[in-house]
C-alpha cells in the first residue's frame, strides 16, 4: 500500500512539475528608446494568451515567458507584427524573416511595420536607412505607418540593417 501511495506522489509531482514549466525567450537588440516603446512590448505581449514579458530599453532587450514553446512563438510572432526585430539565439523560437525583400538593386521601395513612436525611431530609423548604400532620401516621420526610400540600393540590404537595429519590417507590394 506504501508502494502504491509513494507512485501515486510521485506521479503527481511529475505532472505538476509539467504543468508548470515556462518557455523564456530573451530577444536582444530590438529597438526599445523609450517608455513607449516598453509599452507597446507589453501591450503586445498581453494580447497573447499564455505569454507576458517585459523591454528594458537599457539593455534592448525584450523578456518573453511563455506557458510552452508553441505560445512564445506566437509572442514572437506578436512582437514582429508590432515591429520589433531582435535575436534569440535560439534556432527554434525566433522571429522569421517575412520582409518579402527580392534581391537586386531598387530605386524606391515602401517599407511598412517598422515600431516608429516617436521622434528618437524616427531618428534611429533614418540614421539607419542612411547607411545603406546607394540610399539617396526617405519620408520618415513620427508615428508613421509606412515610408518610402529612394535611391539605388538592395532591398535585402535595407531589410537586414533595419532588423540589426532592431526594426521588424515588410516590403510593401
Amino acid at each position: 500500500m506504501r508502494k502504491v501511495l509513494w507512485a501515486a506522489v510521485g506521479s503527481i509531482s511529475v505532472l505538476a512539475g509539467t504543468a508548470y514549466a515556462e518557455t523564456k525567450v530573451e530577444v536582444k537588440n530590438s529597438h526599445i528608446c523609450c517608455p513607449a516603446c516598453e509599452g507597446a512590448v507589453a501591450k503586445t505581449l498581453n494580447g497573447v494568451d499564455g505569454a507576458k514579458g517585459s523591454a528594458d530599453k537599457g539593455t534592448k532587450t525584450i523578456t518573453v515567458i511563455a506557458k510552452d514553446d508553441q505560445t512564445a512563438q506566437k509572442a514572437l510572432d506578436a512582437l514582429a507584427g508590432a515591429g520589433f526585430h531582435g535575436d534569440t539565439g535560439n534556432k527554434d523560437l525566433k522571429i522569421k524573416d517575412d520582409s518579402g525583400a527580392g534581391s537586386g538593386k531598387v530605386s524606391s521601395l515602401t517599407v511598412k511595420g517598422a515600431h516608429n513612436c516617436c521622434g528618437n525611431c524616427v531618428k534611429i530609423l533614418k540614421a539607419t536607412v542612411k547607411k545603406v548604400n546607394g540610399v539617396e532620401s526617405d519620408n520618415i516621420e513620427a508615428k508613421g505607418s509606412t515610408f518610402t526610400v529612394k535611391g539605388n540600393f538592395d532591398s535585402k540590404e535595407l531589410v537586414s540593417a533595419l532588423n540589426e537595429a532592431g526594426f521588424h519590417v515588410k516590403i510593401e507590394k
